[in-house]
């Protein structure tokens, strides 16, 4: 807790102005190319109604995340309120629209504020809750290449026609020097491992590191694990829902098939994987792109989708932020109190 508390404010600040930078570079991809009048004249004529019902089940893709955390944390003996949890999750996406990936930290944090479950504990939970929400994506993409082989491909080209001509050595030369990095970092270890387990520092990350394993091992020990694999399928199918009910708000949209919404909701989640502020800007591109690939594959113009794409990203994208953003203020005082709460228990169960 005191080493977060001490971290280097100018990496966070980096951190952060790399992020709008790339949000801000995506968002210029996404708009070159496109009149903003036109795009405006699709908000006026947007159906708002289908955008709060998307709205409804992304909320509710917050509970069953959270209903489903406490299952993660029940085999260490943890049982925390569904509230609680919540009210985390929510926390932790608003600091994810600051440096991006913070919030599962954050998130952590918050719970040990109020439940004080240690955070490495239900930080490895969280990194697990990942895998297993990268497995249901890949399940979402199978959905999508059986249904939807065709948008598929035309997205593929669509995306490797906006790359820049970069030769194959420097593309790869990342991906080099990363393993060598690897390499070199265990060599050391191995080398000064009897003088690394001196320092105190070292114990508290071997320490940190075996909570997370703890974490990560919890979903063996799951006690409900069909009400675990139900959950999981309720949260996807959620973001589903939320993705694909945004279509009917748009006139241009309104006829995609329950097939195309699986592909939405895969070109989405890419576009919101990339390190950008809250997905913004490559989320945009990513739908201007998918829409375009959609729309070819459907024999129609790729202009119209183009931005019908970008009309939909801003109004998908701009209900996601709201949510981010109203619930996780909410989530601050709310976080207070029930810190707050806890501690005034803790003094009174100590006889203070």
């Amino acid at each position: 807790m005191e080493e977060s508390k001490k971290s280097n404010p100018y990496k966070s600040i980096l951190t952060t102005v790399v992020s709008i930078a790339i949000a801000a570079l995506f968002m210029w991809w996404a708009l070159k190319g496109i009149e903003v009048k036109k795009i405006a004249g699709y908000f006026e004529k947007a159906n708002y109604m289908w955008v709060f019902a998307a709205a409804l089940f992304g909320l509710a893709a917050y509970y069953f995340r959270a209903v489903r955390w406490n299952l993660l944390l029940e085999p260490m003996g943890y049982k925390i309120s569904n509230s609680n949890a919540f009210w985390t999750i929510s926390f932790g996406y608003l600091m994810n629209l600051t440096i991006p990936r913070s919030g599962e930290l954050a998130r952590s944090t918050a719970l040990f504020g109020v439940e004080k479950v240690p955070v490495e504990k239900s930080f490895g939970t969280i990194i697990l809750e990942r895998v297993v929400d990268l497995i249901c994506m890949v399940g979402f993409l199978g959905l999508t290449l059986l249904f939807k082989y065709e948008a598929i491909l035309s997205f593929y080209r669509a995306v490797t026609a906006e790359k820049s001509k970069t030769a194959e050595s420097h593309s790869n030369s990342p991906i080099y020097i990363a393993i060598a990095a690897v390499v070199l970092l265990l060599f050391l270890f191995f080398v000064f491992r009897k003088k690394l387990e001196q320092l105190s520092l070292y114990k508290k990350v071997l320490d940190f590191a075996k909570g997370i394993l703890h974490g990560l091992t919890s979903i063996f020990k799951l006690k409900q694990k069909g009400k675990f694999v139900l959950l999981s399928l309720a949260i996807w199918i959620s973001y589903y829902l939320a993705a694909y009910l945004v279509c009917f708000a748009l006139p241009e949209t309104s006829d995609l098939t329950f097939a195309d919404g699986f592909f939405i909701i895969v070109v989405g989640t890419l576009g919101m994987m990339v390190p950008a502020s809250g997905g913004i800007g490559a989320f945009h591109f990513a739908l201007k792109l998918g829409m375009t690939a959609l729309f070819l594959s459907m024999g129609k113009s790729a202009e119209a989708g183009a931005e019908a794409g970008l009309a939909y990203a801003f109004i998908s994208h701009t209900m996601q932020l709201v949510l981010m953003i109203v619930f996780g203020m909410i989530s601050i005082p709310v976080l207070a109190k029930a810190r707050l709460a806890l501690s005034k228990r803790q003094k009174e169960n100590a006889g203070i």
